[in-house]
């Protein structure tokens, strides 16, 4: 018997040290060995109102401190890290967000969790970029336009470029919502732009009030993603779009391991290195792996009350636009 214990724990010993070795690439399974070794099959129940925080078992009031202190903490940097670990992709991911969009002049847009306020600038843009062409379409429908009228055109144009059209930028966190504002203000973004603390599971909006919510690289990050849909769906105005811009499960196995190494092995490194920050990017590695597939959020969304629900991969599904219609 006692040989028997011996040979048993040696071989424990074998297999945790090559879990050790792996670990990068099987986190999940790494830690609940972990846990396993440490209370030997003892089950314990854990509380009713318990989450994640990375791969981190916490309450939920914990995650809302923690999650808030990790964009507190990585806020100044935070544009700078997206560029340095997409490899400048993420314009192109919000760039397809915003044509997924598609906003005609005088949409009301909700961009919660927007923190720096990529997608609300993008928005602006896109709305301006259509006005001017609206404008040109006018000029040339007219027989013999003079010089002043299509000043006066292209005028009211730009004058209404910022007034028909509006994003509210919605961010629980003051310090991301105080880098937008720096970012707006230098970039010229005045008009047309409102700034709101706010938590996306509890809205301070009332019913019906936007054309699009859209929720961009956040939605992982909140401890109540059900609450967060039904607010959503809320604060939509019937025919409203609802779209989530988010890390979702790479679908191609040689990618998946491939982006696996990048993330657990890289990325940390990049936020100690650009951020001073290790462990904040090692959470924001950890929340992606431990957000629900495309399937699984699709039915999420649907649950909420969305109709013609529907997903687009971007990048072998690193990220995924998804799409609603409150009906």
């Amino acid at each position: 018997m006692a040989l028997a214990g011996v040979l048993f724990f040696r071989s424990a010993e074998n297999i945790f040290a090559r879990c050790n070795r792996c670990a990068h690439r099987t986190p999940a399974f790494y830690r609940s060995f972990q846990l396993f070794t440490t209370v030997r099959g003892l089950m314990v129940e854990a509380p009713q109102n318990s989450t994640h925080f990375g791969f981190e078992s916490v309450s939920e009031e914990e995650k809302t401190e923690k999650v808030y202190k990790v964009f507190a903490n990585i806020a100044k940097k935070y544009d700078v890290m997206n560029d340095a670990m997409s490899l400048g992709i993420h314009r192109l991911w919000k760039d397809a967000l915003l044509h997924k969009m598609n906003p005609t002049p005088g949409t009301l847009l909700l961009d919660v969790a927007g923190g720096t306020g990529d997608i609300s600038f993008r928005f602006l843009e896109y709305v301006r970029f259509q006005l001017k062409q609206r404008t040109k379409q006018d000029v040339r429908s007219q027989q013999t336009p003079s010089w002043n009228a299509i000043a006066e055109s292209y005028a009211a144009g730009h004058q209404n470029s910022n007034t028909v059209s509006q994003a509210i930028v919605c961010d629980i966190n003051k310090a991301m919502l105080r880098v937008g504002k720096q970012r707006a203000a230098e970039q010229g973004y005045i008009t047309g732009l409102s700034w709101v603390v706010g938590n996306a599971e509890e809205l301070p909006f009332g019913d019906n009030m936007f054309d699009v919510y859209t929720i961009a690289f956040g939605i992982r990050n909140v401890t109540r993603i059900d609450m967060v849909l039904q607010e959503a769906h809320r604060v939509l105005k019937l025919g409203g779009h609802f779209l989530c811009l988010e890390f979702s499960q790479v679908t191609n196995p040689l990618l998946a391991r491939l982006y696996d190494a990048y993330s657990f092995q890289m990325i940390p490194v990049l936020g100690e290195v650009i951020a001073g920050d290790w462990k904040s990017y090692q959470y924001l590695v950890e929340s992606i792996r431990r957000f629900p597939d495309q399937e699984e959020f699709k039915a999420m969304i649907e649950d909420a009350g969305f109709f013609k629900v529907q997903y687009t991969n971007l990048t072998g599904g690193v990220v995924s636009i998804h799409s609603g219609f409150k009906l």
